[in-house]
């Protein structure tokens, strides 16, 4: 049986107890009074009649309304749940990488100091290499402008000593020493065998 079925029998019920009662009622009484209480009797019987339509229809009309209601609160609430759920993580979440951000700043300047360091130590030894090879190069050029230097000096006095000689021996020789020099050569030939 039915919820509805059960209301609508329980207020058949009830609507014959009510209706005996106030038969067995009439029946005691008699004259005026049974009629005032009659009218009474019927007025409760109205009310009774009324407030079980009522009861009828709000009893199968109202239920799945209020279902769908619950079910609708109870979603919502599900959703509400869930959303508080994920935003406490996300709390939480937001918590702890505040609470290990100095943590990670730390960390993050300690990397850098080191890195610092060693880029520091890194441009120092490039460039004490490249001072090296740069003063390596400067004395390779220096000694090789000084080898350039001494030949040049060297052809230079040569050409001096050269010009030199060239300018006493014309002063020198002249046509009566050349003879001489040139016969004492003939001379000098004519001694030795061939």
């Amino acid at each position: 049986m039915t919820r509805n079925r059960r209301v609508l029998f329980a207020a058949g019920v009830l609507f014959v107890l009510l209706f005996v009662a106030v038969g067995a009622r009439a029946a005691e009484e008699s004259g005026a009074a049974v009629t005032e209480r009659a009218t009474e009797i019927f007025k409760w019987i109205n009310f009774a009649i009324v407030a079980g339509l009522i009861v009828w229809v709000f009893g199968k009309l109202l239920p799945p309304v209020f279902r769908k209601k619950a079910e609708a609160i109870s979603s919502a609430i599900r959703i509400a749940t869930n959303a508080k759920a994920a935003a406490d993580a996300q709390l939480r979440e937001a918590e702890t990488r505040l609470a290990n951000l100095e943590k990670e700043v730390a960390e993050l300047r300690a990397y850098a100091e080191k890195e610092g360091a060693a880029e520091m130590e890194r441009l120092r030894a490039a460039t004490e290499t490249d001072v090296q090879k740069i003063a390596a190069a400067a004395k390779a050029e220096i000694e090789a402008a000084e080898r350039a230097a001494r030949l040049e000096l060297k052809a230079l006095a040569a050409n001096l000593a050269v010009d030199g000689a060239e300018s006493l021996l014309a002063k020198q020789l002249t046509l009566k020493a050349q003879e001489s020099l040139i016969s004492n050569f003939v001379k000098s030939l004519e001694g030795r065998p061939n």
